[in-house]
């Protein structure tokens, strides 16, 4: 069976989805998560679909994220290895499936880390085109950076994956460059 596809994807978050920033974080996703695909030999098209589409309740559920996945990502047709994946990246904050998959460990551990990629990528003038893991490491330390960015949630991640927490940082970013204008992380104009 076919997994789900980007055209797919972005059509169910369009369907629940309004606000720029969250298809901002979708791309984010979706690019960390080809990079990961590469990384394990997996199918890059499938995992970027998947990470596309892994908040799609959450604008409208912010406070029961997840809670509003599973049924109608099914009724649309969605395979079973897709929502589960969707289901895992919440576990142990709002979702008690925990991830088994490389897919799932992976979708699990790049949602923080994007965030905090991309928010040092905007601190720097090259943006994410000369970013370097050990900067995002440097802010990883900084708990006041980022804040809101769990990094519990990407060291637990980094475990589950059995992965150096550089390593990971360094494939996402190589991910995300691929998508830096559409994130709008790409070099400032001088």
């Amino acid at each position: 069976m076919a997994g789900l596809t980007m055209e797919r994807a972005k059509e169910l978050l369009h369907s629940t989805t309004t606000e720029a920033h969250l298809f901002e974080h979708a791309i984010g996703v979706s690019a960390a998560m080809g990079a990961m695909a590469r990384h394990f030999g997996e199918d890059e098209a499938y995992w970027q679909a998947v990470g596309y589409l892994h908040d799609y309740d959450y604008e409208q559920y912010p406070e029961e994220h997840l809670k509003h996945t599973e049924e109608p990502l099914r009724a649309a047709g969605v395979e079973e290895e897709s929502i589960r994946a969707i289901l895992a990246h919440g576990y142990g904050l709002c979702s008690e499936v925990e991830p088994q998959t490389p897919m799932e460990k992976s979708l699990f551990t790049v949602d923080e880390l994007t965030g905090l990629i991309g928010a040092t990528a905007r601190m720097r003038p090259g943006g994410l085109s000369d970013l370097e893991a050990s900067s995002v490491k440097k802010k990883f330390k900084d708990k006041k950076f980022a804040a809101k960015i769990d990094r519990a949630v990407i060291k637990q991640g980094c475990e589950m994956l059995g992965m150096e927490l550089g390593d990971v940082i360094e494939l996402c970013i190589q991910g995300m460059r691929e998508q830096m204008d559409a994130l709008g992380l790409g070099p400032k104009e001088g």
